[in-house]
C-alpha cells in the first residue's frame, strides 16, 4: 500500500494495475449541505482533503487548489447553464487549454511540484493523449524544474487546435511525439514503458493520464459542485458524460460513492461505441477505431473501466486481471457483474451525422455553440429516460473553438479562440514522428530525459 504522495509519483502500479484508495470517504447529507455557497476552490478542497490526509495538510491543499483555479476565465470556474426544463449543462472548458482536463491537471502539476520538492526528486512524465490530456498536461508542467514531460498523440487523429496547443509550447522540458497509430496504440506504448521496471526506475517515470489516481480525484470535485448548486443532497441527480477513457464518468461514480445522490450515469459514445454496446449487452467487444468528429472519444480500450470493474467484482484484482487478459487476447469478454452495473449506467451512441444535427439543433434552440464531444454528452442526457424529479446534468467537456471545423459545419459559425490563444495558428510548432514501437520510444525518452538531467 502506498501513501498519496507515492501513488501520485508512481502513476501506474508496478504490476500494471491502477491505484485506488483503500477505502472510500463519505460525506453525510449535513456535510454536503454545508458545501453550499462555497467557492469552487473551497468546495474542491473539502472534497479532496480525505484523499491526501497524512501527506498534505488541508491548508497546504487549499493553497494549491486556489492557485490552480485562479487563472480560469469564469468566476464560477465550472458554471451551470440550463438548457431545458430538467437539463443543465456544466461548462468544463474555462481553463487555460479549454477542456475539462484542466480541472484536474492544473492541480496535478502543482502537486508534482510540491511533492518533488519535499522529496528532492525529479520525474520523467510520459503520457498518451487522444487530444485534450496532452495540452492540459503540458500547460500544467511546462517550465517546472523537477519535471520532464513527453506526450504521445496519434498522428493525424487530433484536431489542429488540439495539436497546436501541444506543439507550440517550446519549453525545454516539453517534447511532443506523433505516433503512427490510434490513441489505444499510444496508451499501450506508455503502459509498455511502465511495465519495463528497469527502464521505469532508471528514468523515474510518472504518468498524467487518468491512470494516475490524482487525476480522477480532482475530477470528483465538479460533480459535487454541480450537485450542490442544484440542491443536493435534497434532490436526485443524473449525469450525462461524453466518454472515451472512462476517467470522467468514474470520477462521478466516486462522487456517488462518497454520498452524492446520483440516480443514473448516462454514457455518451460516438461511432467507437464499445461502452454503449457493453452497457446494452454485458459484453465488451472491441472493433477497429474509426476517426470521428469527436476524436477524444476515438478509443476502444478504456483504462478506467478497470477501476469500475474492480469495485463491482468486490475488489478482486485477480478477477479483473483475468477478464482484461481475456479481452486483450480475444477482443471480447462477457462481464459477470454487468447486471449490477446496468442499474446505474446506460449508454447512448451518436454517429457524426447525429452529432452535427444535434449541434445545429442546440444552436437554434438555445443560441449556444457546443463542440462535438459536448454534443454527444448533451444528446445522451436528452435521450435518457429519468424520473421528473431527477435533475440531469450534462458535462460540456471542450470549448467549441477547439473543434471549429465541426462547429462551422453544423451551424455555419466559425467559433473564435479566446484572446490568450488568438495567435495559436501563427506560433511555431515543434514535434517529432515516432514509430509504433516500444524500443524506439524508450530510446527517444532516454535521450530527452538525459539531455535535461
Amino acid at each position: 500500500m502506498l501513501d498519496f504522495d507515492d501513488a501520485l509519483l508512481a502513476g501506474l502500479a508496478r504490476d500494471g494495475g491502477l491505484y485506488l484508495p483503500e477505502s472510500w470517504p463519505s460525506f453525510s447529507p449535513a456535510e454536503i449541505r454545508a458545501m453550499r455557497g462555497r467557492s469552487y476552490a473551497e468546495l474542491a478542497t473539502k472534497v479532496m482533503a480525505p484523499f491526501v490526509a497524512g501527506c498534505l495538510t488541508e491548508a497546504e491543499l487549499a493553497a494549491l487548489v486556489a492557485d490552480s483555479y485562479a487563472g480560469f476565465t469564469h468566476p464560477a470556474v465550472a458554471p451551470l447553464k440550463q438548457f431545458g426544463a430538467n437539463l443543465w449543462v456544466m461548462e468544463l472548458f474555462h481553463g487555460p487549454t479549454l477542456a475539462f482536463k484542466d480541472y484536474a491537471l492544473q492541480l496535478v502539476g502543482r502537486l508534482f511540484d510540491h511533492v518533488l520538492a519535499k522529496k528532492g526528486k525529479r520525474v520523467t512524465i510520459v503520457g498518451a493523449t487522444s487530444g485534450d490530456t496532452g495540452s492540459a498536461a503540458i500547460e500544467s508542467c511546462r517550465d517546472r524544474k523537477a519535471v520532464d514531460i513527453l506526450i504521445l498523440h496519434p498522428r493525424g487523429r487530433v484536431s489542429e487546435v488540439q495539436r497546436r496547443q501541444m506543439t507550440t509550447v517550446l519549453s525545454g522540458n516539453v517534447r511532443n511525439l506523433a505516433v503512427d497509430g490510434t490513441f489505444d496504440d499510444c496508451q499501450d506504448l506508455v503502459k509498455a514503458l511502465f511495465n519495463d521496471h528497469a527502464f521505469r526506475d532508471e528514468l523515474n517515470l510518472s504518468a498524467v493520464n487518468s491512470i494516475n489516481w490524482a487525476r480522477v480525484m480532482a475530477q470528483v470535485a465538479y460533480y459535487f459542485a454541480a450537485g450542490v448548486a442544484l440542491g443536493a443532497p435534497d434532490v436526485k441527480l443524473a449525469f450525462a458524460v461524453p466518454t472515451g477513457n472512462f476517467g470522467n464518468v468514474f470520477a462521478g461514480w466516486v462522487a456517488a460513492r462518497m454520498g452524492l445522490p446520483v440516480e443514473r450515469f448516462v454514457v455518451g459514445s460516438n461511432r467507437n461505441d464499445i461502452l454503449t454496446r457493453f452497457f446494452a449487452t454485458g459484453v465488451m467487444s472491441a472493433e477497429g477505431v474509426v476517426p470521428t468528429l469527436s476524436p477524444s472519444m476515438d478509443i476502444q480500450v478504456s483504462s478506467n473501466f478497470e477501476r469500475l470493474l474492480f469495485e463491482y467484482l468486490g475488489r478482486d484484482g485477480a478477477a479483473v486481471e483475468r477478464l482484461m487478459g481475456e479481452f486483450r487476447a480475444q477482443g471480447r469478454v462477457a462481464i459477470p457483474c454487468w447486471n449490477q452495473m446496468d442499474t446505474l449506467f446506460k449508454g447512448y451512441r451518436f454517429d457524426d451525422a447525429a452529432t452535427l444535427a444535434l449541434m445545429k439543433s442546440l444552436f437554434l434552440t438555445t443560441g449556444e455553440l457546443v463542440d462535438p464531444h459536448s454534443a454527444v454528452g448533451i444528446g445522451a442526457g436528452m435521450a435518457a429516460t429519468t424520473a421528473a424529479d431527477v435533475r440531469m446534468v450534462a458535462l460540456a467537456t471542450a470549448h467549441p473553438a477547439k473543434f471549429p471545423d465541426a462547429v462551422e459545419k453544423a451551424t455555419g459559425i466559425h467559433p473564435a479562440l479566446p484572446p490568450h490563444l488568438a495567435d495559436l495558428f501563427e506560433r511555431p510548432e515543434r514535434l517529432e514522428n515516432v514509430a509504433n514501437d516500444a524500443e524506439k520510444l524508450k530510446a527517444a525518452v532516454r535521450a530527452f530525459a538525459g539531455r535535461n538531467a
